[in-house]
């Protein structure tokens, strides 16, 4: 096991952890959270052995393989396949062991011995395991033997993450594995390390895959490390209870609430919005929960209203859009309104990036048309658009230089609600970690006042409370948004429908995230590739954009001549819905004497611990029970409003 006592750790003259005591026990998945710069790459550091603790010790078992993954990866001329297995050191030492002996020609006691190791090992498989990583992140069968030095620098990363992942550690050090995975690449990792035997410590922004992965939340906070057992919804839940007195979250989250309350009131009726209607119920409940581990976070920032909103704002009509006159999409028809929440889902390399550029208007298209509406001011975010900061100027000047009329207290103000404060607003670019110029970049293009916004994976390198602060904003905003992300929270949090972007087709997807997963899932069985292991949901499929319509439509009208259904059919969904009513409020009523109890500072200096284990407990059940009881509501009521069409006739 990993055991820290009295562990002090510093950088230079600044503490970053003050007297640790902990145990990570063998086989445990540890998620390292905590605030860029609280940390956790040295905390890292420390594991592989290239720091030493001020103060304390950090004991490991002298035994124990360490992985990693690389942050550089060299030009090399070799296969990426023989560059992941080059993970695995202990193959790669028999197999040079091996071609010795056979120079040699040594006896064939020698050989036994060393082919008996290689097959201890796995080693004769090893190379289809490599494969099996590979196709898992994303690379194409005919990729596996390209040398490394063709592949971009995004996928040299994800070949080192394959080089970790193969290399049959004791324990895994992975910082931030997602970054620079796609949504498919995550939910697959995040499978593979639920099952992987050794010990695992990830530093990751991403909640829902923390929450699929980890089994302990390792939090570094004002130079503590805590240590809490869950993933890291509970972590949250935990810290929640914790940080319960401090009332103000309350305030600072009834903006959000109270917008994802007018949703719920509008469309929770409507079968056509009832599964949007339920992610948003799903969304509230979380919050309501998670709100008070926010409280203390160092961003605050909204969008501020868009002056007009042009409708259509954005019609493509029969486009197609690629690369170097390549067609990667084709026979493209859209129309963004105003008030549209799109989320862009579709597997790897499908053309997520290149139809969020065509509507940015970065890229021309190939065929067709792209028309814009007067007025329409597009907000565009993507990774590459760091490139354009400025690297020895400060966030200041930028702001500066794009609005040399405002008083310079206005731009200090917004720019600390992207905590841009004191000495680091007019601190240079180029020292910045990626995280820091992402929210700088999000700083300037919220500052246009856009009326619809485009964003290709605006969360990579955004810690969990920026994350969490841009999720608020994005709810609250009242323009239009198109985005790609592999978070999945943010997804479910803020689209309202979703595009399906797959073989050279845009079609909506008649369903969630949860869903795409799914109808994801068969196609790896389809193309004949392992099935994950997914939640089942309701099965979802892509239609055309016409074809929707007609359903949305025959939803709205029934067809004509129907089967009538008898009017004693209806009772007992009636009786039904009456009792989820009745459940509905007496657990609603419970879980609001809880949320009031443990939102008393006074319980905390009188309630034991077990019976604050026991209150934070039946929150959570009740929250269960509650998040249950909707979801059938929405079902229940779908089905009596599609009755009474149909007895209207």
């Amino acid at each position: 096991m990993i055991q820290f006592k009295n562990l002090t750790l510093a950088r230079g003259v600044r503490p970053l952890i003050v007297d640790a005591n902990l145990q990570v026990h063998a086989g445990w998945r540890v998620g390292l959270v905590g605030a860029n710069g609280s940390g956790k790459s040295s905390l890292f550091a420390l594991l592989r052995g290239e720091l030493h603790a001020d103060l304390g010790d950090c004991e490991l078992p002298p035994a124990w393989r360490i992985a990693s993954v690389a942050q550089e990866t060299p030009a090399l001329d070799t296969p990426a396949i023989d560059y992941v297995l080059d993970g695995d050191t202990e193959l790669r030492e028999i197999e040079r062991e091996l071609a010795a002996a056979e120079a040699a020609h040594d006896g064939g006691d020698k050989l036994g011995e060393l082919h008996g190791r290689l097959n201890d090992i796995g080693g004769y498989g090893a190379r289809a395991r490599a494969a099996s990583l590979m196709a898992g992140l994303g690379f194409a069968p005919d990729e596996i033997e390209r040398p490394v030095a063709e592949f971009s620098g995004g996928w040299r990363m994800r070949l080192n993450l394959a080089q970790a992942l193969v290399s049959r550690c004791d324990l895994m050090l992975l910082d931030e594995p997602t970054n620079h995975l796609d949504l498919d690449a995550v939910v697959w990792l995040e499978k593979w390390l639920a099952t992987f035997r050794g010990t695992l410590v990830v530093v990751s922004h991403d909640r829902d895959f923390l929450d699929g992965c980890v089994t302990h939340i390792a939090h570094i906070y004002c130079e503590r490390l805590t240590f809490y057992t869950g993933n890291y919804s509970s972590f949250e839940t935990q810290r929640a209870a914790q940080l319960a007195v401090q009332q103000a979250m309350y305030e600072k989250q009834q903006r959000q609430i109270a917008h994802l309350h007018s949703y719920i009131s509008r469309f929770r009726a409507q079968a056509t919005k009832a599964r949007q209607a339920q992610s948003r119920l799903k969304a509230l409940d979380r919050m309501e929960l998670i709100s008070a581990a926010h409280v203390d976070t160092p961003f605050d920032f909204e969008f501020m209203k868009p002056e007009r909103a042009p409708d259509p704002m954005l019609t493509l009509e029969d486009v197609s859009a690629g690369y170097d006159g390549v067609a990667i999409l084709k026979h493209v028809k859209m129309t963004l309104r105003p008030g549209a929440r799109i989320g862009l889902l579709g597997p790897n390399g499908a053309g997520k990036s290149t139809l969020i550029k065509l509507l940015s208007g970065e890229s021309e298209p190939l065929a067709g048309t792209r028309m814009e509406a007067r007025g329409l001011a597009i907000g565009y975010f993507a990774q590459h658009q760091l490139e354009q900061l400025r690297p020895d100027e400060s966030p200041l000047w930028h702001m500066a230089n794009r609005e040399p009329r405002t008083r310079e207290q206005v731009l200090r103000d917004y720019l600390g609600g992207f905590d841009f404060r004191g000495k680091m607003a007019e601190s240079a670019v180029a020292p910045f970690s990626g995280g820091e110029k992402s929210r700088l970049a999000l700083a300037l293009m919220i500052r246009t006042r856009p009326n619809l916004l485009l964003l290709d994976e605006p969360t990579n390198h955004l810690d969990l409370e920026m994350r969490h602060a841009l999720n608020v904003a994005l709810a609250e905003y009242e323009g239009s948004l198109v985005l790609v992300s592999h978070d999945r929270a943010l997804l479910r949090s803020v689209c309202d429908s979703f595009l399906l972007v797959a073989d050279g087709k845009v079609t909506e997807f008649d369903g969630d995230v949860d869903d795409y997963l799914e109808w994801l899932n068969a196609r790896r069985i389809a193309q004949g590739k392992p099935a994950e292991d997914i939640k089942p949901a309701q099965k979802a499929k892509a239609k055309p954009a016409t074809q929707a319509k007609r359903d949305q439509s025959e939803a709205r009208e029934p067809r004509a001549n129907p089967q009538k259904k008898p009017q004693g059919s209806r009772r007992p969904l009636e009786k039904e819905a009456e009792k989820l009513d009745r459940d509905l409020a007496k657990w609603t009523n419970e879980k609001l004497g809880l949320d009031t109890r443990l939102a008393d500072p006074a319980l905390y200096q009188t309630a034991s611990t077990a019976d604050l284990r026991d209150m934070a407990a039946r929150q959570g059940e009740l929250a269960q029970l509650i998040d249950a009881a909707e979801q059938r509501w929405l079902e229940v009521h779908a089905e009596l409003e599609a009755m009474g069409a149909v007895e209207r006739t």
